[in-house]
């Protein structure tokens, strides 16, 4: 097991634990969102959903746990290795070029990444550890999406996701070893489509519901 862990603790160690773990939040997040589309069929639509999702029980409950242990993989590995790419080059350069095909998504991902977590703790305050037992999953939404603040926030957490997902995709694939000028092409473009989809797709959703309301 020491070669295993060695080999973690190396910086290519940490970046396939980002890789691994960040494949896993986008397959989470494309989940979400199909099972979050049903609130356009109606609040029946999706009242159901949310009580399918909670039949599942000891099921639910596991899968929550092992997203908080791949989340906190996932923040303390990228604010490691974040601190030492800072420590290993603490003066910037007198010019900031996008160098090496440099994006907005790659050159933000530490900082859309903390603004993300804030919102996620935000977000389950909001919708998760909240009382529903006189009330729906449908109504909590749409109090919460009564209040336009909420929606401002949510809709710029989606925007700031549709930035770090649009580097994190295509990067995770690149460090698992698809590095390959007959693929990375493809994977840039589906990383962007990706992105849009995640920005788009819940980002309307508090806008939708604030119209409702």
């Amino acid at each position: 097991m020491n070669w295993f862990t060695n080999t973690l603790w190396t910086s290519v160690g940490k970046k396939l634990l980002m890789a691994v773990t960040g494949l896993f939040f986008c397959v989470f997040l494309a989940l979400h969102l199909v099972g979050n589309l049903t609130i356009y069929a109606g609040k029946d639509a999706f009242n159901s959903y949310a009580e399918h999702l909670h039949s599942l029980g000891p099921l639910l409950t596991a899968a929550e746990w092992g997203m908080l242990l791949f989340a906190l993989i996932h923040i303390c590995t990228g604010l490691l290795l974040f601190y030492q790419n800072f420590t290993a080059r603490p003066e910037r350069y007198a010019v900031n070029k996008r160098a090496g095909g440099r994006t907005l998504g790659s050159a933000t991902m530490p900082y859309t990444g903390v603004i993300l977590l804030l919102f996620v703790i935000y977000h389950l305050f909001n919708f998760h550890f909240v009382d529903k037992t006189h009330t729906t999953i449908f109504q909590i939404v749409s109090t919460a999406f009564s209040k336009p603040s909420y929606v401002v926030i949510y809709t710029f957490a989606m925007i700031v996701a549709a930035v770090h997902v649009s580097h994190g995709f295509w990067s995770a694939f690149q460090t698992l070893g698809a590095n390959h000028p007959k693929y990375t092409p493809f994977l840039k473009g589906l990383s962007l489509v990706f992105s849009l989809i995640v920005g788009i797709g819940f980002g309307f959703i508090p806008i939708y519901v604030s119209l409702l309301v």
